[in-house]
């Protein structure tokens, strides 16, 4: 599917509408992908995710990009993995809609994602790869408006896990 493409690299270096934040529930930036966000957007984002009132898991909030290369962030915080007894399937899977129903709803057309909750929330990669692919999938089919989703993996190893799950799902270019 060519409107879903897995790349490696820096999603703050991304020239698209939007970028997601795996970010947490207090929106107010922490480590891995949240921190580096918020640091290559300036103390202008911070600013303006405090007057948000943080966000629940599974859902999504937007704000301007300020220093960043993409016209918005949309803050999504993931779930933490509890062994998935807990509905982290379904909070992950809500997590991809919402930030794709906010990059809509702003008029995106291209969207950057990173893999969400699989690093310090040690969401199980593989797992979250299959989730991630199915919800933009699903989303993709029912919503022409939005030309382009990037996956934008921080890893080879990462990178490898989204590309085999895109390929199993039958998406895969060509």
């Amino acid at each position: 599917m060519k409107r879903l493409q897995i790349v490696q690299g820096d999603i703050t270096k991304c020239q698209t509408d939007a970028i997601v934040n795996a970010a947490n529930t207090a929106l107010l930036g922490g480590g891995g992908v949240d921190g580096a966000i918020h640091r290559a957007a300036g103390p202008e984002l911070l600013a303006e995710c405090r007057t948000l009132g943080g966000c629940k898991t599974g859902e999504a909030k937007p704000t301007k990009a300020y220093r960043l290369p993409c016209r918005y962030i949309i803050h999504t915080p993931g779930p933490i993995w509890n062994g998935g007894k807990s509905g982290e399937d379904a909070l992950l899977a809500s997590c991809y809609r919402n930030s794709l129903a906010a990059a809509a709803g702003l008029g995106c057309k291209t969207v950057a994602f990173p893999s969400i909750s699989t690093g310090v929330y040690h969401f199980p990669v593989e797992r979250a790869a299959r989730i991630a692919i199915a919800a933009i999938g699903d989303f993709l089919a029912s919503h022409p408006e939005i030309e382009r989703v990037t996956m934008v993996c921080f890893d080879r190893a990462t990178l490898a896990v989204y590309q085999d799950a895109l390929a199993e799902a039958g998406q895969a270019d060509g």
